[in-house]
């Protein structure tokens, strides 16, 4: 893993309290002279070592801008940066009074990121049971869908590269349709870091592929308080859209934040799909060009660890109604990589 960083240290002052007469006698002096220094480690841990020092200050409070916060009384701190980006870090320096003043300085960060885990899909057969788990059933799965999901190679299977999701209309186990849906639940969860899936979509009224996480807290908290992260969602009547939707308390089903744009060829090439996730900002990608940014916040459940889903629905509150030609779809995907 390379990291190349460039520290822009200039620094400006953005407040200061001003000493005075406390009425006794006694002249209350705040701090001053506040200065503020970051080095940026060479190991390629990302790591920055900042040094605040000021006159008449006995602690340092550091914002280092990405929503996180750090006090110290000596004035150094350690802070480890895991994405790319251009930061703002203010530092309150305060005096035994409670008299503050304020510095800010911005540090430019580029990280390049290492794979922790992956799967390409070489190995022909089921999908590697030591990666991928299955949802098995119907019952509308919260949405009125009307598949019945197997782990059938009818439905699931891996083949000449490609993992190959595949809905068929058939009678089955009193459903009139089936389909897959794998997780990685149990196996592989992260927090943090950059997601990308190489996929081919289905076509076809009616079908409903999504590439998408569940947090993992998801069978203690429910549904929508563990979170939901849609990197990709497409329905077959509007083939060329493609959806990134974020799930929450308060903000779910028809509520849910986020955007759909248009991406030419979806259902006949493969594009990249992906997500740069901090505990800033959730930046959603296609073909490494960034479409949507949602911001981030200590109080989301986007602060946690998240596992991986692949699936194609029939149906459903957002699928819409089944072409009553539609036989079968196929959903390819070429490779799932995670990078910290």
């Amino acid at each position: 893993m390379r990291l190349l960083m460039t520290c822009l240290l200039s620094f400006w002052f953005l407040g200061c309290s001003k000493g005075g007469d406390s009425g006794s006698g006694t002249t209350d002096v705040g701090p001053s002279n506040l200065s503020v220094t970051p080095t940026v480690s060479t190991d390629n841990s990302g790591n920055v070592s900042f040094i605040a020092t000021a006159t008449n200050a006995v602690s340092y409070e550091y914002d280092f801008g990405n929503g996180q916060y750090q006090n110290s009384t000596t004035g150094l701190v350690t802070y480890k940066y895991t994405a790319s980006g251009t930061y703002t870090i203010t530092v309150k320096a305060k005096s035994s009074t409670g008299k503050t003043i304020s510095a800010a300085t911005n540090v430019t960060i580029l990280v390049a990121l290492s794979l922790i885990w992956s799967d390409e899909f070489n190995t022909a057969g089921a999908p590697d049971a030591s990666k991928w788990g299955y949802d098995i059933g119907a019952g509308g799965w919260g949405n009125s869908e009307l598949q019945y999901y197997t782990n059938r190679t009818d439905n699931v299977l891996v083949s000449n590269g490609t993992l190959k999701i595949i809905a068929k209309k058939e009678a089955y186990s009193g459903s009139s349709y089936t389909s897959a849906r794998l997780l990685s639940k149990g196996k592989f969860s992260f927090q943090y870091g950059k997601v990308e899936i190489s996929a081919k979509l289905p076509g076809g009224i009616g079908t409903w592929p999504a590439i998408w996480m569940l947090g993992d807290n998801f069978t203690t908290a429910g549904w929508p308080t563990c979170g939901e992260i849609d990197i990709m969602e497409q329905k077959g009547r509007d083939m060329n859209r493609i959806y990134n939707t974020l799930h929450y308390l308060g903000n779910s089903g028809g509520s849910a934040i986020g955007t759909s744009y248009l991406i030419d060829n979806v259902t006949t090439g493969f594009h990249k799909y992906g997500l740069i996730w901090t505990s800033a900002r959730l930046q959603f990608l296609v073909d490494d060009v960034v479409r949507y940014t949602f911001v981030n916040a200590n109080n989301l459940p986007f602060n946690q660890k998240f596992f991986l889903i692949l699936n194609m629905a029939m149906g459903g509150t957002f699928g819409g109604n089944i072409d009553a030609a539609f036989n079968s779809a196929l959903m390819e995907v070429d490779y799932v990589r995670v990078y910290q």
